[in-house]
């Protein structure tokens, strides 16, 4: 799931999305806001894979260098079915 690291747990509540990239990795808030957009734009698009189970997870940004939407795009999916099971 590079370069994302995906947490979750079940939730008995709807579902909750944590987007994070961090300060420590990239100084500019205008590249942070950039990657979570992206994130968001990603889980937006492909969240029926998690079909009617309700989750708090969290993706956070792990590598140095800014992907593209394509690489974030594949890891959310990725994650998205391992958190699904």
């Amino acid at each position: 799931m590079w370069p994302l690291r995906v947490t979750w747990e079940p939730s008995e509540d709807q579902t909750q999305v944590l987007v994070w990239a961090p300060k420590s990795l990239f100084k500019h808030a205008v590249e942070r806001n950039h990657l979570r957009r992206l994130m968001r734009e990603a889980y937006r698009l492909h969240q029926d894979l998690l079909g009617d189970g309700h989750y708090q997870i969290a993706f956070n940004y792990m590598d140095k260098e800014k992907q593209d939407f394509a690489t974030i795009e594949k890891a959310v999916v990725k994650g998205l079915k391992k958190v699904r099971g």
